[in-house]
């Protein structure tokens, strides 16, 4: 049976929380909720107040992780400041989940890069997890979505620099690159079934730049604003968003995102998730 994918081209704050509901998996026990906290110079991240209805709704945690590039979330005193000064901390519960060591560890036994996952210890602490992703270009991956935030977003900053490198964190920046797709698709892979299948997925398509909210210089929107797309289906929605993407072709601005996209093989992340089986590329849109 092929996933569902629900779409809307109103984007609000409110229809988000819609999408979330028409999904029809009403997450349970101690929420973890994923998003992009948004590196300290960047203008293109989505707000703690587009969020707001549905994290109140939903009554999860934010969680974040730090990162393995110099920046101002790279160390955890400075992920705070960061997390305070975006307001996050401010509207929510907030659990930076590798604050502290050790990492928790997730095997992969399947995984075709990677057999283990590094994650921030304190994702123990959860029941389900509501990713919210902010659908844009990615100077690496070559677009983010679900499947970086499963990926790269839940990895402690360890576990970034362990799959950026294939495995092998000394060549953080250097390794083949499909091989660093495919250990993203391992370890989003290894989140996904940690939860076992009490997740949803949510991407923006809004204020598309080429460039990531994890780029403290990033290039304004090229894109025209598109929607809001919402499944249990990770690599669907992903694989709904670039549908788009390609299908936007009055579009002055889809030219340059999707030279960032297929100058980097984004869409080899998508065709490894498909070919590990934790989800599918064939879905159903539901237009809302």
């Amino acid at each position: 049976m092929s996933a569902k994918v629900f779409f809307t081209r109103t984007i609000t704050p409110e229809k988000v929380l819609e999408l979330y509901r028409l999904t029809g998996k009403e997450l349970s026990g101690n929420v973890a909720i994923k998003l992009h906290s948004g590196e300290v110079g960047n203008q293109n991240f989505l707000r703690p107040e587009f969020w707001k209805p549905t994290i109140e709704a939903v009554g999860g945690t934010v969680v974040e992780c730090n990162t393995a590039y110099d920046g101002e979330r790279n160390t955890t005193d400075k992920h705070w400041k960061t997390l305070s000064a975006h307001g996050w901390s401010h509207w929510f519960k907030v659990d930076l989940l590798d604050a502290e060591g050790p990492d928790m560890e997730l095997p992969i036994p399947d995984g075709k890069v990677i057999q283990k996952d590094f994650v921030g210890k304190n994702l123990a602490k959860y029941d389900s997890m509501l990713v919210l992703s902010h659908f844009k270009g990615h100077p690496m991956g070559g677009y983010g979505g679900a499947l970086k935030q499963l990926s790269i977003g839940v990895a402690s900053s360890y576990g970034k620099a362990y799959i950026h490198g294939a495995g092998e964190v000394e060549k953080i920046w250097t390794a083949d690159h499909d091989r660093f797709l495919e250990a993203m698709a391992d370890a989003a892979k290894a989140v996904h079934e940690y939860f076992g299948g009490s997740t949803v997925y949510i991407n923006v398509m809004k204020n598309m730049s080429v460039d990531c909210d994890c780029c403290a210089v990033a290039e304004d929107p090229c894109m025209k604003d598109i929607g809001i797309l919402a499944s249990q289906d990770p690599i669907a929605i992903d694989q709904a968003c670039l549908d788009l993407v390609y299908a936007a072709t009055d579009d002055p601005g889809q030219k340059h995102l999707l030279e960032r996209i297929e100058s980097r093989n984004g869409g080899h992340s998508i065709e490894a998730a498909a070919a590990l089986g934790f989800g599918s590329r064939q879905f159903e849109v539901v237009q809302v």
